[in-house]
């Protein structure tokens, strides 16, 4: 490059590099940029691919701190492998969330006024898509805005028609194989919503309740307990279950009811006679020592009743209404009508109102033994908030025993790996203790269940209508309705990896699946191991085959992250009010909208005044922007695998300082490469070592040290290592350390114009190594800046810094001794800096510093960073004191058992001086005694290796030579 072509190129980048960081700007049009070149696609030209598909965030508002911690993430794994050269797809998408959407949909035409149930279900799903086009498109804005590299070309929906041919595809062959059947049983019943809800859908909250204790009366008056009475006790929270009760229970062991095993009772109000039974499910120490037992209303008392062969009798309707006439299902051997008759002022009540209604007759007739308080764990809907309900219905349910089996010795073969390694043990406590999958939702929302129903109630599955009567031989005349219940999110969902790269779609492209499939990683919270990550694994296996026809694993790796919580460690959720939106962190937000925000959904006043009191207090001047980049390196920094991770703003702030200082840098290195008139300066485009000095061989040798620890980091998904490498090195290594040294030997006019033109070279070749190596955790900041030194080293062979190669080490970089000898140089500098700072002395003043107790070998380094010592810490002159010279008073600091020493005559207030001595002597003192104690504790010295303990005598005697010399110091002080 000419030298006037490189004088337009240096002020043309100076003018583009603002004199401030305006992350606004600088991130302005970028993405889009970005995006149009096609950056974020696949390239198909390496033998070597990287793909990981982005757990879908559920179309039911805006992305939450999570999903910006864990894009973050993912965002700096795919940017760094794309740049190693791979072929690399990051598959995107939403998930359609049945349940939530739906909630959504219908609390928003609530507000219009309109019931769902007003609707035709065609009419209300076409709702759910209006709304679903509206938060979606939000959605992916939020994931543009993090700066997200996802391929949105390829961008997919749960309920695309690609991935609905998928999950019928998967039903159907499912069904066939006998791994998918309908059939009766218990299932978390959510009455308000009235669909049935996974084990992990409900949350069991500690609440204050009561336990009552009724009596049920012997049929034959003639039974009696140990005691004399013509009853037993049973003790429970939920007094309304009564109806259904079909059995009483006690311990065989129990002697007090052991000659009662096979007598009945007579249950109050229903007038049915049920067995007393004996089950060592029943605890002695719980109430009386006998329970009362509804099959049709309790998981636990579900499989008692299985192994007494009781009747299951469900005494409620979809809203936990109490039903006209109870449902009793199999193994009753005599039917009695007038015992399955609900009694007439029960029909119809609520649960709570017949519960109040039975407590109430139980007090009237006598039979109420006594109610005491009783703390529970009450189940309820996590969207919906009531009390689930264990309730007898017909659902679809996938049997998991034979897909299980594949899942587990994925994971301990380790064909999929979790990182950190303890999520194994989470992972196979779920898979080794699996129930069958209730996959039927009764919602309208969702993949609506491939099974058809004739008048008779038959069951047909087909992934239409037409294959129904081609299937099954049915003509025209045969009338067919579909089943009304949609599929579990869940279901659709852990087809994820396969179904998003096109699996059952003739019309994709066979390469995306055939390259990209098993993905490489997963990043997951630990929250869903089981709600998903199990879930993929099983029915990936089953649908995905090797070439030998072997299973195929979904993703190699699960890398599982924390949760983001506040400040204070705790959750972040509305009701607290400390939510926090990672876009208002990107763009700011003024304290009156965010107050606005946090509060607009309170229902609670006192609540909603609480939370606008504790925001103005936390945010009183609301929240500045710091950017994409200061945001995206905060999480990066935090990344310590599956920690839950404490978020403080005042991390962010200090990454916002980081990113200032990267740029000021830059513009500093910029500057140095022109003259006063603005005309460039000579600049090496190539290394030549041989007129490099101490300070560039350390930068050059951090710097490849630095980048063969970051590739490490990354192998070993410590991006928190990766963010704290990227830190010391750019920051304290290069700008605090390595520019100060070049800016002195630039402005010396002893170095020769060669050396200079190096040190121009090294000053931008480090800087844009640093670029690289920095963008997958900071693109935007890296982008703008590579854009402007890339030109001035001829290294701008491509468009973007996203698409250029990662730095890789050169080990004939690394010296051990150069990186000796500029930590010894950068202690001596911090010697003679202390002194400066304690005596009180500006930077200007230029000290002669004397060296006493130096070695040989400290000699031979001395000479090597003799200028820079001299440069750096403003040493007038440099004097070594032999044995025996004598030692002027003067303030010293400790190198070791080096001692530097600064002449305080003329320069110092002895008082002064005195006092900082006898801090320093204090801080020493109890430095000593403390290791004099350890060495004179006799199971230290030996348990302790020898090395240990022989580090600590060498310690003690160095703080005692530092005593010695101090104290001799004082001494002559006080003389003065």
């Amino acid at each position: 490059m000419s030298n006037q072509n490189l004088t337009a190129s240096i002020q043309s980048a100076l003018k583009q590099l603002e004199n401030a960081y305006n992350p606004g700007e600088v991130e302005k049009g970028m993405y889009q940029d970005w995006e149009e070149k096609g950056y974020f696609k696949p390239t198909y030209d390496s033998d070597e691919s990287f793909s990981i598909a982005l757990p879908p965030p559920n179309v039911t508002g805006s992305l939450h701190m999570g999903h910006g911690f864990n894009n973050a993430i993912m965002d700096s794994l795919t940017r760094y492998h794309r740049m190693l050269g791979e072929n690399t797809l990051w598959q995107p998408g939403t998930d359609h969330a049945g349940i939530a959407t739906q909630m959504v949909v219908e609390r928003r035409l609530n507000a219009e006024g309109i019931k769902r149930t007003d609707l035709s279900r065609e009419d209300f799903i076409d709702k759910v898509w209006e709304w679903k086009e509206e938060s979606g498109g939000n959605i992916t804005r939020q994931i543009r805005r993090l700066g997200s590299s996802v391929d949105w070309s390829r961008e997919r929906f749960t309920m695309d028609e690609g991935l609905s041919k998928a999950v019928k595809e998967v039903f159907v062959r499912l069904h066939e194989d006998g791994l998918i059947y309908r059939g009766k049983r218990l299932v978390n019943w959510d009455p308000k919503f009235q669909t049935a809800l996974s084990d992990l859908e409900v949350e069991n909250h500690d609440e204050k309740g009561s336990l009552w204790h009724f009596r049920y009366y012997f049929t034959d008056k003639s039974v009696k307990t140990q005691d004399g009475k013509d009853y037993v006790v049973v003790a429970t929270t939920r007094p309304e279950t009564l109806l259904g009760d079909t059995a009483v229970a006690v311990n065989p062991k129990d002697e007090r009811y052991a000659h009662l095993v096979g007598k009945t009772i007579t249950l109050p109000i229903t007038g049915r006679e049920v067995p007393i039974v004996a089950d060592d499910y029943v605890d002695v120490e719980f109430g009386t020592g006998v329970v009362k037992i509804t099959p049709a209303h309790d998981f636990n008392d579900y499989e008692l009743g299985r192994r007494h062969n009781t009747p299951l009798i469900n005494i409620f309707d979809k809203y936990a209404h109490i039903l006209p006439e109870m449902e009793i299902y199999p193994n009753l051997q005599t039917r009695n009508p007038e015992l399955e008759a609900t009694p007439e002022a029960y029909a119809g009540l609520d649960r709570f109102d017949a519960r109040k209604k039975l407590v109430e007759q139980a007090k009237d007739e006598g039979w109420l033994d006594q109610i005491e308080d009783y703390a529970l764990k009450a189940p309820r809907g996590d969207r919906s908030g009531v009390i689930v309900e264990p309730w007898l219905t017909d659902q679809w349910y996938v049997a998991v025993e034979q897909l299980a089996k594949p899942s587990i010795e994925a994971v301990e073969d380790g064909r999929i790996e979790f990182v950190p390694a303890q999520y194994k043990n989470m992972y196979m406590a779920w898979m080794t203790d699996l129930q069958d999958w209730c996959i039927s939702r009764q919602l309208w929302w969702g993949h609506r269940i491939p099974a058809w129903y004739d008048n008779d109630d038959n069951i047909y599955v087909a992934r239409d209508e037409a294959e129904v009567r081609s299937k099954y031989n049915l003509d025209d005349s045969v009338e067919l309705r579909q089943d009304e219940d949609v599929l579990d999110t869940w279901f659709s969902s852990g087809l994820w990896t396969f179904s998003t790269l096109g699996w059952g779609d003739s019309s994709d492209d066979k390469r995306v699946l055939e390259t990209f499939h098993p993905t490489s990683v997963l990043v997951t919270g630990f929250d869903i191991i089981f709600f998903w990550v199990a879930r993929m694994i099983m029915l990936t296996m089953h649908f995905m085959k090797n070439e030998d026809g072997t299973p195929q694993v979904p993703f190699k790796t699960v890398y599982v992250h924390g949760l983001v919580r506040d400040s204070h460690g705790q959750k972040m959720s509305k009701s607290k009010g400390n939510v926090l939106d990672p876009i208002d962190l990107i763009d700011g937000i003024d304290l009156e909208t965010l107050v606005e925000k946090r509060t607009s959904n309170m229902m609670n006043p006192k609540d909603a005044a609480k939370i606008e009191k504790q925001t103005r207090k936390e945010f009183p001047e609301g929240i500045p922007a710091y950017g994409t980049d200061a945001l995206r390196f905060t999480f990066t920094s935090l990344a310590s695998t599956g920690r839950d991770i404490n978020f403080d703003l005042k991390r962010v702030e200090g990454y916002r300082n980081f990113c200032n200082k990267i740029w000021n840098a830059s513009r500093f290195v910029l500057m140095n490469c022109v003259d006063k008139e603005g005309n460039a300066l000579p600049i090496d485009t190539a290394a030549n070592a041989d007129v490099w000095e101490l300070p560039e061989k350390w930068i050059m040798s951090r710097l490849n040290s630095t980048i063969a620890n970051i590739h490490q980091h990354y192998q070993q998904y410590r991006l928190d290592m990766v963010s704290h490498d990227i830190y010391e090195f750019i920051w304290n290594e290069y700008c605090d350390w390595y520019v100060e040294l070049a800016k002195a030997s630039l402005n010396d006019d002893s170095v020769s114009e060669q050396r200079k033109a190096q040190i121009r070279y090294v000053l931008l070749h480090v800087l844009e190594t640093a670029l690289r190596f920095a963008h997958p955790m900071m693109p935007y900041l890296t982008e703008e800046i590579w854009q402007t030194i890339a030109p001035l080293l001829d290294r701008k062979n491509s468009d973007s810094i996203m698409v250029v190669k990662f730095p890789e080490m050169d080990k004939a970089q690394v010296n051990a001794q150069v990186e000796d000898d500029m930590t010894w140089l950068q202690e001596l500098i911090a010697g003679v800096r202390n002194i400066r700072g304690e005596m009180k002395l500006g930077n200007a003043v230029r000290l002669p510093v004397l060296l006493e107790n130096i070695t040989e070998e400290q000699l031979e380094r001395l000479n090597r960073i003799e200028n820079q010592f001299k440069a750096l810490a403003k040493v007038e002159s440099l004097t070594i004191l032999k044995q025996g010279d004598e030692v002027p008073l003067s303030s010293s600091s400790m190198v070791g058992k080096l001692r530097v020493l600064v002449p305080m005559k003329g320069l110092i207030d002895p008082t002064a001086e005195l006092n900082r001595l006898a801090k320093s002597q204090e801080k020493l003192q109890k430095q000593a005694e403390g290791i004099a104690r350890k060495l004179g504790n006799e199971g230290f010295v030996s348990k302790a290796p020898a090395q240990v303990v022989e580090a600590e005598k060498a310690k003690l005697e160095e703080l005692e030579g530092q005593l010695k010399v101090m104290s001799e110091q004082m001494e002559q002080l006080k003389a003065l």
